[in-house]
């Protein structure tokens, strides 16, 4: 029989067999990566450059500044850690101020972000005449500058106040009270008006985020199984506005832990027994009047974290939303 068997001849493995993949270091794929989208970079330098210039390093430069005693005259002297441990274990007036700050926040912050919500989705569904309308009106306390002062003819201790007036007409009481000089009074009409002014950027970024909403989702939940408008809010609506969602949670938990200016021109600076004192009016307390920069530079850098932490937890309630 003839042999049919035959030989096979594999090559020799040759220098591209041999040849191993590169790898690439990340600094080079960033390189790479910038290089591909630079012109987006350059869009974005002006506003990069300012926001490092005027944010990043002064927040930098404060952190660092903390850990020194620096009193604007003297060149800084470095003392660690003696800061904070002054700031928590011997500074009573930032205790009570921190406690008041969460007050604040607790109250003002969920509050103030569900009525911006609220109030977004009600004006959203009227006419857009009567919703332009309707966004100046409650728009307008944000946007009017010290419009709050209203609220010292309210609050007013005289007979003259519009509260004590009103109360003492229909005899609910017989002498004016001293709303703004009594601390048992202060935080509470505070945060009063600080609810009042709430209304603000993050109702217009929500209101904005209604509009954008694709209507087909709507009709294609519909056919899905959603049966009600609190189903379409929240698996349609809610998800759709997340990037909104988002900016206005960052801004209500900035505007709920700097409060000041309001607590000032209401309550004084300090106000009765510190009754209204926050951490922001104790950093200005230390670093405007008191030039304390090193012991301020310890206070803002608490606070920073604190809205740092804040603000990351709201990240992760957010991304339930929808689920």
């Amino acid at each position: 029989m003839p042999d049919t068997s035959q030989t096979v001849s594999v090559p020799a493995p040759g220098p591209d067999l041999l040849r191993q993949p590169v790898k690439v270091s990340k600094w080079a794929q960033t390189f790479k990566e910038i290089k591909r989208s630079k012109h987006y970079y350059i869009l974005m330098s002006p506003y990069m450059i300012i926001f490092t210039l005027f944010t990043i390093i002064p927040v930098v430069f404060s952190m660092c500044l903390s850990f020194f005693y620096f009193n604007m005259l003297e060149f800084p002297r470095f003392v660690g850690w003696d800061n904070y441990s002054r700031l928590f274990l011997n500074d009573d007036v930032f205790m009570i101020a921190l406690r008041n700050t969460f007050m604040f926040a607790i109250i003002t912050g969920p509050i103030s972000y569900f009525a911006c919500f609220l109030f977004a989705w009600i004006i959203n569904e009227l006419s857009p005449k009567i919703r332009a309308v309707m966004t100046l009106i409650f728009y307008a306390p944000s946007i009017s500058g010290n419009v709050y002062f209203i609220w010292l003819i309210v609050f007013s201790g005289d007979r003259y106040g519009y509260l004590n007036g009103f109360l003492i007409k229909f005899g609910f009481i017989l002498e004016p009270i001293q709303w703004l000089t009594n601390e048992q009074y202060i935080l509470t009409i505070v945060i009063i008006v600080q609810l009042w002014l709430s209304l603000g950027t993050s109702f217009l970024a929500f209101i904005a985020g209604l509009q954008t909403i694709d209507r087909s989702l709507v009709e294609a939940g519909a056919v899905d199984g959603i049966r009600n408008r609190w189903q379409e809010l929240w698996f349609i609506t809610l998800p759709s506005m997340r990037p909104q969602l988002l900016f206005g949670a960052v801004l209500q938990i900035t505007a709920s832990f700097a409060v000041a200016d309001v607590s000032i021109a209401l309550a004084g600076f300090p106000s009765v027994n510190y009754a209204a004192h926050t951490i922001v009016t104790h950093l200005m307390d230390y670093g405007t009047i008191r030039f304390e920069m090193g012991y301020a530079s310890a206070i803002a850098t608490v606070l920073f974290l604190i809205m740092v932490g804040a603000n990351k937890l709201t990240q992760k309630l957010l991304r339930k939303v929808g689920e």
